[in-house]
């Protein structure tokens, strides 16, 4: 099969090859192969591929990818929730510093266990549903975390990015915040109110140490723990998902669950969360180098997309 592929680490201009002659991943007995559509890139794509977590990754060479959309071509024995032809989605590596998989999504195959798979929501293409697992699941877990509810306010920092645009939206239409406030760059704050923002910080210009109130949650999606905790509320919760953090901020790694899709597809099927892909892509598989380029800029909107592949 074709598929991305790096034997060493390094940046991805470098060790990130195309190679047309890969073995297609073998089949355990709870696992389906899917024939992937369409894949989204995450920032964990590239330090995992510079070596970033290089003690507790699998073994090289590697395919990079976590997020997947596609068809499933064959099921393993074990396999119950699934059958070919079935249309799906979701992250494939449980544990996403853990030994993620050698053989991710970007390739014409990929191997994963079904419980960390969803059926895609009828009304989204692939491209919009390989945008959604891995931000949507880390939004999601890390309100959860923070023990947000109906009622409450939150401050997502980095609003305009994939996790960011998920908190958002999260937060206002599934969890029923009393107020959202989100961080970004100038030319992105109407996409933070086209999200659901109720407030939109442009970081250029405004310090949100200054802001005049606090908030019950801050949801920290850029690394700065140190900001965030001048902004919550005395007994609020700070998460973070990037970065080093001061007690009494937390921060946590995602663990993949198929079944946290499968209670948002409604959401997804309403049109009350969407997908935002990022205006420079869908990237053809031809064109990922200039994928992670993109991504690697910090300057991405939403998720960066490959489509199609191969």
């Amino acid at each position: 099969m074709k598929a991305w592929v790096y034997k060493e680490y390094g940046n991805s201009r470098r060790v990130l090859k195309f190679e047309t002659n890969v073995e297609v991943p073998s089949l355990r007995e709870d696992q389906v192969l899917i024939k992937v559509v369409a894949a989204a890139l995450n920032p964990i794509d590239f330090k995992r591929m510079l070596g970033a977590f290089s003690a507790t990754d699998s073994p090289l060479p590697t395919i990079p990818g976590y997020d997947v959309a596609g068809v499933v071509e064959k099921v393993g024995s074990q396999v119950k929730k699934f059958k070919v032809g079935d249309e799906v989605y979701g992250d494939i590596n449980e544990k996403a510093l853990d030994h993620p998989k050698r053989n991710g999504s970007l390739a014409e195959y990929t191997a994963v266990e079904e419980n960390l798979l969803a059926l895609k929501p009828k009304n989204l293409s692939f491209v919009e549903a390989a945008s959604l697992p891995l931000a949507t699941e880390t939004a999601y877990e890390g309100l959860e975390r923070s023990a947000f509810s109906a009622g409450k306010s939150i401050l997502v920092l980095g609003g305009a990015g994939g996790v960011g645009t998920m908190v958002i939206q999260l937060a206002k239409h599934v969890f029923g915040a009393s107020k959202v406030a989100a961080t970004s760059s100038t030319a992105k704050l109407d996409l933070l109110k086209s999200l659901g923002a109720d407030l939109a910080i442009d970081y250029t210009k405004e310090n949100i140490e200054d802001l005049p109130e606090k908030f019950d949650v801050v949801f920290d999606a850029v690394g700065q723990c140190d900001k965030a905790l001048k902004a919550v509320k005395e007994g609020g919760r700070v998460v973070s998902i990037i970065g080093s953090v001061t007690p009494p901020a937390s921060s946590f790694v995602l663990t993949s669950d198929g079944s946290m899709l499968e209670k948002l597809n409604p959401y997804f099927e309403s049109g009350k969360v969407k997908a935002i892909i990022d205006p420079k892509g869908p990237f053809p598989f031809s064109q990922t180098l200039e994928a992670f380029s993109h991504l690697e800029s910090s300057r991405a909107t939403g998720k960066v997309v490959i489509h199609p592949i191969p």
